[in-house]
């Protein structure tokens, strides 16, 4: 019995160690017909939960419902421009030193490339 119970506890530390490096400060561009946008996210990791803010032009917007689970994440970002309130839902993949968005806004996709910031 204290065999499987360490064989399980040995599993969960290793699952853990798997998951990538979420934390930190994020750059990279969106490519829209009307030019490129800079972005810029900080992310941290909290076991699953993940948190952070997105840079929009100076200001901060948290993301929310932020979730881990492994290499594989998903946010929420609410924002606000002009009375015009929306939603974007996003998921993201990360591997060592790159993050890969895809975001949903309205039913159009969103892809943004992003490195960790040094």
């Amino acid at each position: 019995m204290k065999l499987r119970a360490l064989a399980v506890g040995l599993l969960l530390l290793a699952g853990s160690a798997w998951a990538a490096d979420v934390d930190g400060k994020w750059t990279g561009s969106l490519s829209t017909p009307g030019g490129d946008f800079p972005q810029t996210y900080t992310f941290k990791a909290d076991g699953a939960t993940l948190t952070g803010t997105f840079d929009l032009m100076g200001m901060a917007v948290k993301i929310t419902d932020g979730k881990i689970d492994g290499n594989n994440f998903s946010f929420t970002l609410s924002l606000d421009f002009g009375g015009m309130p929306f939603t974007i839902m996003y998921k993201g993949t990360v591997t060592k030193g790159d993050m890969k968005l895809v975001g949903d806004f309205m039913g159009m996709p969103l892809e943004i490339a992003l490195k960790k910031a040094t």
